[in-house]
Parts: C-alpha cells; structure tokens; sequence
C-alpha cells in the first residue's frame, strides 16, 4: 500500500495502524531530480509488496517528521516494523531498497525472530591525526578561488540550501569547485570546528569562509561578492 503523507498526525495515525508490519518511509523533495526516478521505485514496490505500507513524506513539508529520523539528504529511506528502525538508505540505490525491501518482507512472512545485516560491510577507514585532517581540509578549501562544501554534487544537490547555493553562484556566473560532505563525514565534522560555522553549505573564497546561503545573497545584493572574487 502506498501513502502520500500529508501531515505529522496522519503520519503517526499510517504507523499505529500499521503497528505490526513493515513500513518504508521514502523522504523525497520535488526539485531533487533522483527522486522523481525513487518515487516510481517505491510505487513499483508497493504494487509488488501490498501488504507493505510504503509512505511518501516530503522532506521540507514535513520538518518534524524528517528531523525524527535525522534525514539530512533527499532521496532517503527508512524500514520500519512498528516504532523499530531496521534498515535506512541515503541515495538512490533502487537496487538495494528493492533488495532489502525483499528481505525484510521476507523476514515478516516466515515470522523470523531475528535478521541479517543487509547493508554492504564498509571498507576500514585509515587512521588519520587530527593535524592531517586539518591539512586535508584547508589543502581542499584552497582548492580554487571559490570552493562550495555541499550535500550531493552541482547537478545533482541533496539539500534545498546546497540546490539554492548553487543556482545562485551560477546565476551570478561566478566560478566554483564543490565537495560533497555526504561522502566524507570526518570533513564534515572537521569543518564545522574548523570553521566555527555548524551548518551547510559553506561558502569558502580564497581559502576563508565567508558563510553560508543567506550571507551569501546579502555580498551579491550589495556587490561584495563580485567584489571579492
């Protein structure tokens, strides 16, 4: 069965109902292009699960509701049975939410106690210093004149304020490399110590930060930006 949730008490009243059963919880926004591809995704699986309650919560719309389960990024996915989180996906990977929507219907039929872990293990990570994680980061911000630390890539951001951020750097034609926060967490945590600014996107011109979306369009309305770079 598949929901578009259009409140927090229809999305509370969806869950106790299902209290039982497998719910999946598809986190999407409409100008995020890869999740008009996951949408279908989810509708294809409903039609092949029935007896699984797939619910479609627009990320934005429904802040209390995206801030429970922590998404941070669009398209996101939660597997819930009742109130118990079971598995989550950030990305559009169809093949795994397919796979793991299979497993853990499967999981439900045969009534077994217990599951395996779905996700692929991840590889080790190098031990790094503190020291050369800042050099990491600093050798990243002095990449170009204007480097943008986002969620998702240019044409493909992952976060309302990464997808404004862009467009209004390239509506003002000013050239800028990226980096991809979600793809390296100890960046992102470095850099919000490093740069005393907790939140993305972060802006950095010629090496120093000079904020995020909404310092930005106040350098552009009274010049400064154009001014600086």
């Amino acid at each position: 069965m598949l929901k578009e949730v259009q409140s927090d008490e229809e999305f509370q009243q969806l869950l106790q109902d299902n209290i039982n059963g497998l719910s999946v919880l598809n986190f999407w926004a409409p100008w995020a292009e890869p999740c008009t591809q996951m949408n279908a995704v989810t509708k294809e699986l409903s039609d092949k699960y029935p007896a699984v309650l797939f619910l479609n919560i627009e990320a934005e719309s429904l802040p209390d509701i995206s801030e429970t389960f922590d998404i941070e990024a669009v398209p996101s996915f939660v597997l819930l049975r009742g109130h118990t989180l079971l598995d989550r996906i950030s990305g559009a990977n169809a093949a795994l939410l397919a796979q793991i929507v299979h497993n853990h219907s499967n999981i439900s039929n045969s009534n077994t106690a217990t599951s395996s872990t779905i996700l692929p293990p991840q590889p080790p990570q190098p031990v790094e210093s503190q020291e050369e994680l800042d050099q990491r980061c600093t050798k990243v911000m002095n990449q170009s004149d204007v480097v943008l630390f986002m969620k998702g890539d240019p044409d493909a951001p992952r976060c309302g304020f990464s997808k404004q951020t862009v467009a209004l750097l390239r509506e003002q034609g000013i050239q800028f490399t990226h980096f991809d926060i979600l793809q390296d967490e100890s960046v992102r945590q470095n850099l919000k110590k490093l740069n005393d600014w907790p939140t993305f996107p972060q802006i950095i011109v010629k090496g120093e930060l000079i904020g995020g979306l909404d310092i930005l369009r106040e350098m552009v309305d009274n010049g400064e930006m154009k001014q600086l770079v």
